[in-house]
């Protein structure tokens, strides 16, 4: 077996995190390299040439990044086509992406949609936690929160707590006008979406 065909499995990203990521992707002015010769010749000049750095990242053989950007080889294996994938957007148009994160952390906010199991705590009463489809804006605030989280290697437990606040703060609360003291917490995260 070749060192082409023995790849690691691919890294799963939680729903939290592949949803910011997607609302990264769709504040993009141009359209990211599509076939792997492309990304890899873009994703070496990132890594300012370094075949070895580049085979790390993708998690594959120096020779494979080699033969991938001399057009030896066009059409790679799942694991490696989703690191490519992955790598070549989190890479591509790194201030368009910034200005978009910028806003939405000083002034504009986030929009979220979600459907997941919502349970509440609270000093008075409240309904029993049940599964809710929300769509909601989230304060700029929580979008900083959430972003120098996500930013950090935050993991998926780590920001459901803060995305659940900023959706309590945003739709059960209504920004503090109602329903004093309610804790929401959701779990069972069934989709989730962000929109800048």
């Amino acid at each position: 077996m070749s060192d082409h065909e023995q790849q690691q499995p691919a890294p799963r990203r939680g729903k939290v995190l592949e949803a910011l990521a997607r609302a990264e992707r769709k504040v993009f002015t141009r359209p990211a390299p599509k076939s792997a010769n492309a990304q890899v010749k873009f994703l070496l000049t990132r890594v300012k040439g370094s075949t070895k750095a580049l085979a790390e990242r993708l998690g594959v053989s120096r020779r494979t990044v080699e033969r991938y950007r001399a057009g030896e080889l066009s059409t790679p294996q799942k694991r490696l086509q989703a690191a490519l994938v992955e790598e070549t957007e989190s890479e591509w148009q790194p201030q368009v992406r910034a200005q978009a994160r910028a806003a939405a952390s000083t002034s504009r906010g986030m929009m979220v949609e979600v459907t997941a199991y919502f349970g509440f705590t609270c000093t008075g009463s409240s309904d029993d936690g049940r599964e809710r489809q929300i769509t909601t804006d989230i304060s700029p605030l929580y979008v900083k929160q959430i972003l120098a989280l996500q930013e950090a290697g935050a993991t998926e437990e780590d920001l459901h707590p803060i995305v659940a606040e900023a959706i309590t703060e945003s739709y059960f609360t209504e920004w503090g006008t109602r329903a004093d003291g309610l804790r929401a917490d959701f779990t069972s995260v069934s989709s989730i979406s962000f929109r800048f």
